[in-house]
């Protein structure tokens, strides 16, 4: 559990119970906070997209950590039939059991946490924010499914940013009606022209400076 170092890109194991899920974490020098990364649907701890907007974190002294929420069975199991993409409790539940992991450990503890979360895991993020309230200070959603989240958008009280691209229309809607839910600090961010995955150049550039600013302001 001490074996973690700064300044560097390194693999971390997150036990849970009787399995583990696998991480990658950014650590810089004098962290102020750590943000913990949900990814989308069919994504892993790799993706690019958030490998690239921690990157921009890590510029501003936040550290990231990117893991994986389902196990390698159950990640195989998920390309097979898409069902557990979709189980915002089981994914939710991961995300709080690597929060629970993460202040406990002795180079992470003192950090102010957030969640970054993508897709699907921007449900699960707001889940397991509002069942976390003393502990998660802010959330970031980028091309997020918030609606997925229920009831848990009006309990949420950390303060959250709606990123969605312009072109992205039926999610502008889903993270609309999110939005009137909130009743925390609230923010819709659509970056113009952008799709989905805002591969357009430029838009992630944009997403990676929201994220920033918004984790700066509120991580503390």
């Amino acid at each position: 559990m001490n074996s973690l170092t700064v300044d560097t890109e390194q693999a971390v194991v997150i036990p849970c119970a009787d399995y583990h899920l696998d991480g990658i974490l950014h650590l810089p020098q004098n962290s102020k906070a750590l943000v913990l990364f949900a990814h989308g649907s069919g994504s892993s701890r790799f993706s690019s997209r958030n490998q690239f907007v921690a990157s921009v974190l890590q510029k501003n002294r936040i550290a990231a950590l990117l893991f994986d929420l389902l196990t390698a069975e159950e990640d195989e199991l998920d390309s097979k039939t898409g069902k557990l993409r979709f189980d915002l409790e089981l994914l939710s539940s991961r995300l709080e059991t690597t929060t629970t992991w993460a202040l406990q450990h002795p180079l992470l503890k003192n950090l102010a946490l957030g969640y970054f979360g993508a897709s699907t895991g921007g449900g699960a993020a707001i889940i397991a924010a509002a069942r976390n309230p003393q502990e998660i200070k802010a959330v970031v959603s980028r091309g997020g499914r918030p609606d997925l989240a229920g009831s848990a958008l009006s309990k949420i009280q950390a303060p959250t940013l709606l990123i969605v691209g312009g072109n992205d229309d039926l999610v502008i809607e889903l993270n609309k009606t999110a939005l009137t839910a909130i009743k925390a600090t609230k923010q819709l961010e659509i970056v113009p022209q952008a799709t989905h995955l805002f591969e357009e150049p430029g838009a992630l550039e944009q997403v990676a400076e929201l994220a920033q600013a918004w984790f700066s302001k509120y991580l503390k």
